[in-house]
Protein backbone atom coordinates (compact mmCIF):
# COMPACT_ATOMS: atom_id res chain seq x y z
CA UNK A 1 0.00 0.00 0.00
CA UNK A 2 1.01 3.29 -1.13
CA UNK A 3 0.03 7.04 -0.66
CA UNK A 4 -0.26 9.31 -3.74
CA UNK A 5 1.62 12.02 -1.05
CA UNK A 6 2.68 10.49 1.89
CA UNK A 7 1.18 12.54 5.03
CA UNK A 8 4.45 13.69 6.67
CA UNK A 9 4.95 15.80 3.15
CA UNK A 10 0.71 16.64 2.78
CA UNK A 11 1.73 18.41 6.64
CA UNK A 12 4.21 20.25 4.68
CA UNK A 13 2.40 21.57 1.85
CA UNK A 14 1.43 25.25 1.09
CA UNK A 15 -1.89 23.97 0.72
CA UNK A 16 -4.24 26.47 -0.64
CA UNK A 17 -7.41 23.56 0.16
CA UNK A 18 -5.93 23.41 3.84
CA UNK A 19 -9.26 25.19 4.65
CA UNK A 20 -12.90 24.23 2.61
CA UNK A 21 -14.26 27.55 2.23
CA UNK A 22 -15.77 29.92 0.06
CA UNK A 23 -16.80 27.78 -3.51
CA UNK A 24 -15.56 24.62 -1.47
CA UNK A 25 -18.03 25.46 1.87
CA UNK A 26 -19.97 22.40 0.31
CA UNK A 27 -17.45 19.77 -0.21
CA UNK A 28 -15.56 17.63 2.11
CA UNK A 29 -12.45 15.77 2.45
CA UNK A 30 -12.33 12.37 1.38
CA UNK A 31 -9.43 10.08 2.53
CA UNK A 32 -9.53 7.56 -0.24
CA UNK A 33 -8.50 3.59 -0.75
CA UNK A 34 -8.36 2.00 -4.18
CA UNK A 35 -10.83 -0.59 -4.70
CA UNK A 36 -9.96 -1.53 -7.70
CA UNK A 37 -7.83 -0.09 -11.41
CA UNK A 38 -8.36 -1.73 -14.52
CA UNK A 39 -7.96 -0.18 -18.13
CA UNK A 40 -11.12 -0.56 -19.94
CA UNK A 41 -9.74 0.79 -23.22
CA UNK A 42 -7.61 1.93 -25.03
CA UNK A 43 -8.04 5.68 -23.93
CA UNK A 44 -9.99 5.19 -20.44
CA UNK A 45 -8.79 3.89 -17.28
CA UNK A 46 -11.37 3.02 -14.59
CA UNK A 47 -10.39 3.14 -10.85
CA UNK A 48 -12.93 2.66 -8.04
CA UNK A 49 -12.15 4.53 -4.90
CA UNK A 50 -13.80 3.78 -0.80
CA UNK A 51 -13.58 6.24 1.72
CA UNK A 52 -15.62 6.69 5.02
CA UNK A 53 -16.68 10.36 4.34
CA UNK A 54 -18.73 8.65 1.27
CA UNK A 55 -21.43 7.84 3.98
CA UNK A 56 -24.03 10.48 3.03
CA UNK A 57 -21.78 12.04 0.30
CA UNK A 58 -24.09 13.66 -2.26
CA UNK A 59 -23.00 15.50 -5.52
CA UNK A 60 -24.97 16.70 -8.91
CA UNK A 61 -24.61 15.24 -11.97
CA UNK A 62 -21.21 16.42 -13.79
CA UNK A 63 -19.69 17.17 -10.81
CA UNK A 64 -15.84 15.80 -9.57
CA UNK A 65 -13.23 15.12 -7.52
CA UNK A 66 -9.84 17.01 -7.01
CA UNK A 67 -7.39 14.47 -6.01
CA UNK A 68 -3.89 15.07 -4.70
CA UNK A 69 -2.24 13.24 -7.15
CA UNK A 70 1.79 14.32 -6.30
CA UNK A 71 3.55 17.36 -4.94
CA UNK A 72 6.30 19.20 -6.22
CA UNK A 73 8.56 20.87 -3.51
CA UNK A 74 5.90 22.91 -1.11
CA UNK A 75 2.89 22.84 -4.07
CA UNK A 76 0.55 20.23 -4.24
CA UNK A 77 -0.80 19.07 -7.67
CA UNK A 78 -4.27 17.86 -7.81
CA UNK A 79 -6.28 16.48 -10.89
CA UNK A 80 -9.77 16.70 -11.54
CA UNK A 81 -12.05 13.35 -12.23
CA UNK A 82 -15.84 13.66 -13.20
CA UNK A 83 -17.50 11.22 -11.24
CA UNK A 84 -19.14 8.62 -13.31
CA UNK A 85 -21.13 7.01 -10.84
CA UNK A 86 -21.31 6.51 -6.93
CA UNK A 87 -22.32 2.77 -5.35
CA UNK A 88 -24.00 4.08 -2.14
CA UNK A 89 -24.01 0.15 -0.79
CA UNK A 90 -20.24 -0.17 -0.64
CA UNK A 91 -19.32 3.09 -0.83
CA UNK A 92 -17.50 3.89 -3.79
CA UNK A 93 -16.74 6.00 -6.28
CA UNK A 94 -16.23 5.08 -10.05
CA UNK A 95 -13.76 7.26 -11.85
CA UNK A 96 -13.05 6.89 -15.83
CA UNK A 97 -9.70 9.01 -15.90
CA UNK A 98 -8.32 9.20 -19.69
CA UNK A 99 -4.81 8.38 -20.02
CA UNK A 100 -2.50 10.77 -20.88
CA UNK A 101 1.20 10.35 -21.49
CA UNK A 102 3.67 11.44 -19.01
CA UNK A 103 1.47 14.15 -16.77
CA UNK A 104 0.76 13.51 -12.65
CA UNK A 105 -2.52 12.38 -12.74
CA UNK A 106 -1.55 9.69 -15.51
CA UNK A 107 1.19 8.89 -13.25
CA UNK A 108 -0.65 8.48 -10.57
CA UNK A 109 -3.10 6.03 -12.69
CA UNK A 110 -0.81 4.00 -14.37
CA UNK A 111 1.03 2.63 -10.77
CA UNK A 112 -2.40 2.96 -8.61
CA UNK A 113 -3.10 -0.77 -6.82
CA UNK A 114 -5.77 -1.57 -4.45
CA UNK A 115 -5.33 -0.72 -1.59
CA UNK A 116 -3.59 2.27 -2.44
CA UNK A 117 -4.02 5.82 -0.52
CA UNK A 118 -5.07 9.26 -1.74
CA UNK A 119 -6.84 12.59 -0.52
CA UNK A 120 -9.67 13.65 -2.26
CA UNK A 121 -11.85 16.99 -1.69
CA UNK A 122 -15.36 17.16 -3.47
CA UNK A 123 -17.88 17.47 -5.08
CA UNK A 124 -16.66 20.00 -7.38
CA UNK A 125 -17.73 21.66 -10.36
CA UNK A 126 -20.87 24.21 -11.33
CA UNK A 127 -21.80 22.51 -14.43
CA UNK A 128 -24.82 19.69 -14.22
CA UNK A 129 -28.00 19.17 -16.43
CA UNK A 130 -30.56 21.91 -16.98
CA UNK A 131 -33.91 20.58 -15.90
CA UNK A 132 -36.13 22.65 -17.57
CA UNK A 133 -34.72 22.29 -21.05
CA UNK A 134 -36.61 21.51 -23.67
CA UNK A 135 -33.55 19.29 -25.32
CA UNK A 136 -30.41 18.51 -24.24
CA UNK A 137 -26.94 18.60 -26.50
CA UNK A 138 -23.90 17.10 -25.50
CA UNK A 139 -20.96 17.69 -27.48
CA UNK A 140 -16.99 16.80 -26.04
CA UNK A 141 -14.14 14.66 -26.46
CA UNK A 142 -13.21 11.25 -24.34
CA UNK A 143 -11.97 13.41 -21.46
CA UNK A 144 -15.97 14.59 -21.35
CA UNK A 145 -17.70 11.52 -21.82
CA UNK A 146 -17.80 10.29 -18.04
CA UNK A 147 -20.00 13.86 -17.40
CA UNK A 148 -21.96 13.56 -20.78
CA UNK A 149 -23.04 10.06 -19.89
CA UNK A 150 -23.42 10.32 -15.97
CA UNK A 151 -25.28 13.92 -17.08
CA UNK A 152 -27.67 12.24 -20.09
CA UNK A 153 -28.14 8.99 -17.06
CA UNK A 154 -29.70 11.38 -14.72
CA UNK A 155 -32.25 12.93 -17.57
CA UNK A 156 -36.03 11.56 -16.89
CA UNK A 157 -37.77 9.12 -19.58
CA UNK A 158 -39.15 11.58 -21.30
CA UNK A 159 -36.27 13.87 -22.57
CA UNK A 160 -34.49 14.02 -25.65
CA UNK A 161 -30.62 14.28 -25.59
CA UNK A 162 -28.53 14.22 -28.76
CA UNK A 163 -24.46 12.98 -27.94
CA UNK A 164 -21.80 14.12 -30.07
CA UNK A 165 -18.78 12.52 -28.39
CA UNK A 166 -14.91 12.37 -30.14
CA UNK A 167 -12.77 9.53 -29.28
CA UNK A 168 -9.47 7.93 -30.68
CA UNK A 169 -11.22 5.12 -32.08
CA UNK A 170 -14.00 2.50 -32.44
CA UNK A 171 -12.26 0.71 -29.63
CA UNK A 172 -13.01 3.78 -27.15
CA UNK A 173 -17.18 3.73 -27.73
CA UNK A 174 -18.68 3.24 -24.58
CA UNK A 175 -22.64 1.84 -23.84
CA UNK A 176 -24.93 4.34 -22.61
CA UNK A 177 -27.94 3.14 -20.52
CA UNK A 178 -30.35 6.04 -20.05
CA UNK A 179 -33.82 6.08 -19.54
CA UNK A 180 -33.79 9.19 -21.91
CA UNK A 181 -34.49 9.37 -25.51
CA UNK A 182 -31.19 9.61 -27.10
CA UNK A 183 -28.98 9.79 -30.13
CA UNK A 184 -24.91 9.46 -29.84
CA UNK A 185 -22.57 10.09 -32.89
CA UNK A 186 -19.11 8.67 -32.31
CA UNK A 187 -16.67 10.80 -34.04
CA UNK A 188 -13.17 9.23 -34.80
CA UNK A 189 -9.95 10.66 -34.66
CA UNK A 190 -8.11 7.69 -36.00
CA UNK A 191 -5.03 9.54 -35.44
CA UNK A 192 -5.51 13.03 -36.18
CA UNK A 193 -4.16 14.78 -32.78
CA UNK A 194 -6.73 15.55 -29.69
CA UNK A 195 -7.53 18.63 -29.28
CA UNK A 196 -7.81 19.50 -33.21
CA UNK A 197 -10.84 21.36 -33.86
CA UNK A 198 -12.20 20.26 -37.18
CA UNK A 199 -14.55 17.41 -36.01
CA UNK A 200 -16.26 18.62 -32.77
CA UNK A 201 -16.78 22.08 -34.87
CA UNK A 202 -17.93 20.53 -37.78
CA UNK A 203 -20.66 18.96 -36.06
CA UNK A 204 -21.70 21.63 -33.73
CA UNK A 205 -22.35 23.34 -37.46
CA UNK A 206 -24.18 20.51 -38.20
CA UNK A 207 -26.43 18.91 -35.53
CA UNK A 208 -29.91 20.07 -34.73
CA UNK A 209 -31.45 22.45 -33.09
CA UNK A 210 -34.64 21.70 -32.42
CA UNK A 211 -37.34 23.97 -31.45
CA UNK A 212 -38.00 24.96 -28.09
CA UNK A 213 -35.42 26.69 -25.06
CA UNK A 214 -32.88 23.84 -25.14
CA UNK A 215 -29.22 23.69 -23.69
CA UNK A 216 -26.03 22.92 -24.82
CA UNK A 217 -22.74 21.37 -22.44
CA UNK A 218 -20.00 22.05 -24.49
CA UNK A 219 -17.07 19.77 -22.65
CA UNK A 220 -13.11 19.14 -23.35
CA UNK A 221 -10.12 20.89 -24.82
CA UNK A 222 -10.23 24.59 -23.85
CA UNK A 223 -9.87 26.17 -27.35
CA UNK A 224 -11.92 23.38 -28.90
CA UNK A 225 -14.72 24.55 -26.56
CA UNK A 226 -14.18 28.00 -27.08
CA UNK A 227 -14.47 27.50 -30.54
CA UNK A 228 -17.65 25.03 -30.37
CA UNK A 229 -19.39 27.37 -28.20
CA UNK A 230 -18.37 30.49 -30.99
CA UNK A 231 -19.98 27.91 -33.77
CA UNK A 232 -24.11 27.16 -31.47
CA UNK A 233 -23.96 31.08 -30.86
CA UNK A 234 -23.62 31.66 -34.34
CA UNK A 235 -26.69 29.32 -34.68
CA UNK A 236 -28.25 31.47 -32.45
CA UNK A 237 -27.99 29.58 -29.07
CA UNK A 238 -27.96 32.49 -26.69
CA UNK A 239 -25.68 32.29 -24.06
CA UNK A 240 -27.54 31.14 -21.06
CA UNK A 241 -28.66 28.20 -22.96
CA UNK A 242 -24.53 27.33 -23.14
CA UNK A 243 -23.18 25.18 -20.40
CA UNK A 244 -18.64 25.18 -21.23
CA UNK A 245 -16.22 23.94 -19.43
CA UNK A 246 -12.75 23.31 -20.68
CA UNK A 247 -10.85 20.29 -18.56
CA UNK A 248 -7.79 20.62 -20.52
CA UNK A 249 -5.26 22.57 -22.64
CA UNK A 250 -3.27 21.17 -25.57
CA UNK A 251 0.34 21.63 -25.39
CA UNK A 252 -0.14 22.72 -21.95
CA UNK A 253 -0.06 21.07 -18.49
CA UNK A 254 -3.04 21.68 -15.96
CA UNK A 255 -2.48 23.71 -12.61
CA UNK A 256 -1.99 22.56 -9.84
CA UNK A 257 -5.87 22.61 -8.93
CA UNK A 258 -6.37 20.43 -11.61
CA UNK A 259 -7.49 23.17 -14.65
CA UNK A 260 -6.34 24.37 -17.44
CA UNK A 261 -4.66 27.80 -17.46
CA UNK A 262 -6.45 30.47 -18.00
CA UNK A 263 -4.53 31.58 -21.04
CA UNK A 264 -4.59 27.44 -22.55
Amino acid sequence: MTDAVPPEIRSRLDDPFRELAGPLAGARRLSFTVAASERISPAVHEVMLTAPELDGFGYQPGQDVMLLVAAEGARPVRRRYTIRSLDRGAPALRLHIVRHAGGPGERWVRSARPGDRIEGIGPRGKITISPGADWHLFLGDESAMPAIFAMTEALPGDADATLVIEVPGPADEQELLAPARTRVSWLHRLGRPAGDRALLTAEAAEVELPPGAGHAYVLGEARVVLAVREVLAARGLPPGQISAKAYWGRGRANAGHGEPPRDA
